[in-house]
């Protein structure tokens, strides 16, 4: 056991995740767009925001920056696949296309949501895909004796990210402006990433921590690396990325509703406000705890019981009184934290990690089409305040992702 956190601290391998960590607390800014709406969007509660636009326009700029996240994914990983650009330069350009993305969000007007769309949409989406899948790949190939709880490490800064900027950012608008706001969220990012991708590199071919023998196969998992090209001709691919696709779609139709849904249940907006705050904490303590459950526990096994908390949390919700809102709205960002911390572990397990930010990009696409759907579903249901269908809709999107898991098995061995 000391010999494993011996080799856990091992100072080459502690500045890449150090790094990573602090890169990941810059996309958690990818889930406060609750707080910028409330500051942009005119609507009967918020009468002194600064346009007068419809709230499907935020709804798009929102489910644009989680769809595009996915792309940059793709692309970031394709860069790091080709061999010929090093992560540390993903990591640079990824930074300075989502920073630029938000500064250039300080341009927007009343008659110009179109460019909301393209700055905080478009390219802030696209460049955090850029630096999420690669900060993962490549933290993963330094712990691959801890390679659930490094992945829960890393992702679960990016939940820290989004309690931090959160808390920020309602310190800071009402003093700059939203619009100011952005533009300073933008410079941080730059310079963060800049700073970051100075220790971001990938360890030697074969690298081996002292004193660690990898485990004997189990669950039937092969460690091998495949291509994503070979990894798209598996099933288990395309399960995979369906299983994240309904896991998270279970969270996603929940969480953007908390607020609304606590102050219609009896919530003061200081209550229900801190429950939003909550679900953003046990996020984040979710995607550490069960990545590094799902070491001990396995991957599988781990995911069936996340969608079965996730399920039984959400059905009685309708249902449960005042304060004991707060428990539920506990478990489900607990639970969905943990999907986010195990799907990349799981994907590494079955295709290896030198392809991982190619082949995990592949799979958040079913992430990005899931936070799509819910988000324009839980629009239109958050209007008529149509709780019960919208829990029920995210109850069964868990149950499809329990049976998808259920029938996941790894990779055949490649010929």
């Amino acid at each position: 056991m000391i010999q494993n956190l011996n080799a856990v601290r091992t100072p080459n391998r502690i500045l890449p995740l150090i790094a990573g960590i602090l890169i990941q607390m810059c996309c958690g800014t990818a889930y406060i767009w609750g707080v910028f709406q409330a500051y942009l969007i005119i609507t009967s509660s918020t009468p002194n925001a600064l346009f007068n636009w419809s709230p499907t326009y935020g709804t798009l700029a929102y489910a644009l920056l989680l769809s595009v996240l996915t792309v940059g994914s793709v692309v970031g990983g394709k860069f790091q696949q080709s061999g010929k650009v090093q992560p540390k330069t993903i990591i640079f350009i990824g930074g300075l296309v989502m920073g630029c993305g938000f500064m250039l969000a300080k341009l927007i007007t009343d008659t110009t949501p179109w460019l909301l769309w393209l700055s905080y949409g478009i390219f802030g989406g696209f460049g955090m895909g850029m630096v999420y899948t690669t900060t993962i790949a490549v933290c993963q190939r330094w712990y691959p004796d801890h390679r659930g709880l490094v992945t829960g490490i890393i992702v679960s800064a990016l939940g820290a990210g989004t309690v931090i900027f959160t808390k920020l950012s309602e310190v800071v608008i009402p003093n700059l402006g939203v619009l100011n706001t952005f533009m300073l969220l933008g410079a941080v990012f730059i310079v963060v990433c800049s700073l970051g991708a100075c220790f971001i590199k990938n360890p030697p071919e074969d690298f081996q921590p002292a004193g660690w023998n990898p485990p004997a196969p189990k669950d039937g998992i092969i460690h091998q690396n495949f291509l994503p090209g070979e990894a798209l001709k598996t099933p288990q691919l395309y399960l995979v990325a369906a299983g994240l696709m309904f896991a998270s779609t279970a969270g996603s139709m929940v969480i953007p509703m908390a607020k609304v849904f606590g102050l219609s249940n009896g919530l003061s907006a200081s209550v229900a406000a801190t429950g939003v705050l909550i679900i953003g904490a046990c996020n984040a303590l979710g995607r550490l705890t069960w990545g590094f459950v799902s070491d001990n526990f396995g991957r599988r096994n781990t995911l069936l019981l996340l969608l079965v908390i996730t399920a039984a949390s959400i059905l009685p919700l309708s249902y449960v009184p005042n304060y004991a809102i707060l428990v539920v709205f506990a478990l489900v960002g607990f639970s969905y934290g943990g999907f986010l911390g195990v799907f990349p572990a799981l994907t590494a397990d079955y295709f290896g990690t030198k392809y991982l930010a190619t082949i995990y990009g592949i799979v958040l696409l079913g992430f990005g089409i899931g936070a799509v759907a819910s988000a324009f579903i839980v629009g239109e249901l958050s209007k008529v305040k149509a709780f019960s269908l919208a829990f029920t809709i995210a109850a069964i999107a868990a149950g499809l992702a329990f049976v998808i898991v259920l029938l996941l098995k790894a990779p055949k061995e490649k010929v």
